[in-house]
């Protein structure tokens, strides 16, 4: 299930994040970011053609994200807007591995 729209960034709020945001990589993903005073943490999702040339696999890849990003948000300390880029690699992790890498993001940056 995608994300819900309360959740989701909008293309100029994403531009702005790629643009001036905070930036960590943790395994297959590189995670862009800003402190918000939103009442909600924002997310976006990108996965490009590099990770895979199939739909259904980026398709895929992002449904997970998406789930995991869901789970976390209810937890998180304090609002984010988020862009999460995925990189060639990432296909080949199991949802438990993705799980935990995103998690260890949120851990670092002390919002969980």
């Amino acid at each position: 299930m995608a994300l819900p729209k309360e959740l989701r960034l909008e293309r100029e709020e994403i531009r702005e994040i790629l643009k001036n945001g905070k930036k960590a990589k943790i395994k297959f993903l590189v995670f862009q970011f800003r402190e918000s005073n939103l009442k909600n943490s924002k997310f976006a999702i990108i996965v490009s053609l590099k990770v895979s040339k199939k739909a259904v696999v980026r398709n895929k890849i992002k449904r997970r994200i998406s789930e995991i990003l869901r789970e976390i948000a209810k937890k998180l300390k304090k609002q984010l807007e988020i862009v999460v880029i995925t990189l060639p690699g990432i296909e080949n992790l199991s949802f438990s591995e993705l799980k935990e890498s995103i998690e260890i993001f949120f851990k670092d940056i002390g919002a969980l």
